[in-house]
């Protein structure tokens, strides 16, 4: 009996063992391929670059806002790369709002790997970018997806947007990984921590959090938790049906084009 304790006992070490040293393979999902704007519908965007502060040379997508309205800085999930939310953009260029779509290093055949704070220089390489066209904080607002809430709440905490929209964003990515691996230690694992809950209630800037009933990823508990943790003001908007990636079927983009225009009013007037 004491030698199957010990067999379980190893195989539960092993497999922590595993977990840990190659936790960053199982959150980040970059495709490396370098996408085209042609053909995922952004030929009106424009490819830019920009260098972080370790060096490294990115890429982004960019369309200018109409004068006078602000620019959304997206920061995309962990999957893929910025094409596949080049449809989210044109929601907003559409309606005169500027998009600069970051892709972070190891994505879309962008240099570097991915880890949290490589994340976070990125966002403010690019944030430095548009600082260089005169576009300050008071003009930004700063859009996280997913994995990339996390980032865009940093940038938040740091004040370098003068609004914020989560969509699907969680408390910090310890607390998802303990809720989908509950039989392991993940608290005490994992490196790449994305402490949202630690940061959202040192920002002053209207905050938008959407998130859908159906969310197995990062299930609606997390975005009710953050949302509790945030200052006023701020909106929560729950889609009943809405699941992780979906959000834009259930009228999400009609969402933040609201808030967007509530939070920068002199720029709400139609086109």
């Amino acid at each position: 009996m004491f030698g199957y304790v010990l067999v379980v006992l190893a195989i539960y070490v092993g497999i922590a063992g595993l977990l840990y040293v190659f936790q960053r393979n199982l959150q980040y999902f970059p495709d490396t391929e370098r996408p085209s704007r042609q053909s995922v519908g952004a030929a009106a965007m424009e490819e830019v670059d920009f260098t972080t502060e370790d060096g490294l040379r990115l890429f982004a997508w960019y369309g200018a806002a109409e004068e006078g309205r602000p620019t959304l800085v997206f920061f995309h999930g962990n999957a893929g790369h910025l094409g596949g939310r080049a449809y989210k953009a044109r929601r907003f260029l559409e309606r005169g709002i500027g998009v600069l779509l970051v892709e972070y290093r190891g994505y879309g055949g962008n240099p570097g790997t991915p880890d949290e704070q490589g994340l976070y220089a990125d966002g403010r390489a690019a944030l430095g970018w548009l600082a260089k066209k005169g576009i300050g904080p008071e003009g930004i607002v700063l859009y996280g997806e997913s994995l990339g809430s996390g980032v865009a709440v940093q940038m938040a905490y740091e004040k370098r947007g003068g609004a914020l929209v989560l969509e699907t964003p969680f408390t910090s990515l310890p607390d998802v990984g303990q809720h989908h691996y509950f039989w392991l230690p993940v608290r005490w694992l994992v490196r790449d921590r994305f402490a949202s809950k630690k940061k959202i209630g040192q920002i002053a800037i209207p905050t938008l959090i959407l998130h859908g009933t159906a969310d197995k990823t990062v299930p609606i508990k997390f975005g009710k938790a953050l949302y509790e943790l945030a200052n006023h003001p701020k909106t929560l908007k729950v889609f009943d049906g809405g699941e992780h990636n979906d959000l834009y079927q259930h009228g999400a983009a009609e969402t933040v084009l609201e808030f967007i225009f509530k939070s920068y009013p002199a720029t709400a007037a139609e086109k």
